[in-house]
């Protein structure tokens, strides 16, 4: 299958029509409308300082079904302690570039360049981005941030200063959706942290059915 180089124009090609790698599209832009389309398609942004905007439909796709989470016991107990607090969107940018820095620590590069983080915080300003922070003794140590639509939040990264906190971050948000009736947490790609959490593989075919189905449920983050 072709990539195909995005115009000025607000549309993508259909998402299977993806390379085998889950790669769709090259170009485009960052804005607020184009991001949320999107995400209603199925596709999401993930690219370097070294290369174009990049767009992704992987086949298959990472997902938590809200009533199939799953909490470790010990972790359990830890988020039951006491000893963390979480707030919700209190400080979303803070939070966005605290996972490029830690990323790109831990790992050398990072995803999250400074285009991104404009970008995803005018997500967050309109109403779609939101971020959970964790907190130990008033110091933010841990968090995560993800866009949501209708009843699917869509994780985008998360970070620990601390051991298990952005882990506790996760439990939080769980908790959060679980009772605003959201149904799906879309993890994107394969990974063996969330495995522990009940995450699971899902067609690109069956996960955009779900997508058009949750999509237009009415919640309220």
């Amino acid at each position: 299958m072709p990539v195909y180089l995005l115009s000025n124009s607000l549309n993508f090609p259909p998402p299977y029509l993806a390379e085998r790698d889950g790669l769709l599209a090259i170009g485009g832009d960052l804005s607020v409308e184009r991001l949320l389309l999107a995400y209603s398609m199925g596709i999401f942004p993930w690219y370097s300082k070294r290369t174009p905007i990049l767009w992704w439909s992987p086949d298959p796709r990472f997902v938590i079904f809200i009533d199939k989470f799953h909490i470790p016991k010990r972790l359990a107990r830890l988020y039951k302690s006491g000893k963390f607090k979480y707030t919700i969107n209190k400080c979303f940018k803070r939070v966005v570039e605290l996972c490029a820095e830690v990323h790109e620590k831990n790992d050398g590069s990072t995803w999250i360049t400074e285009e991104m983080i404009s970008a995803y915080y005018n997500l967050h300003k309109k109403g779609y981005a939101h971020s959970i922070e964790t907190w130990e003794n008033d110091n933010l140590v841990g968090g995560l941030y993800g866009v949501s639509i209708g009843a699917i939040f869509s994780g985008e990264s998360m970070f620990s200063l601390v051991s298990n906190a952005s882990k506790l971050a996760l439990v939080f948000l769980w908790e959060h959706l679980k009772n605003r009736g959201f149904k799906l947490i879309d993890c994107q790609v394969k990974s063996e942290h969330l495995k522990q959490f009940g995450a699971e593989s899902l067609s690109r075919n069956k996960f955009l059915s779900l997508l058009k189905i949750y999509s237009n449920l009415q919640t309220n983050f």
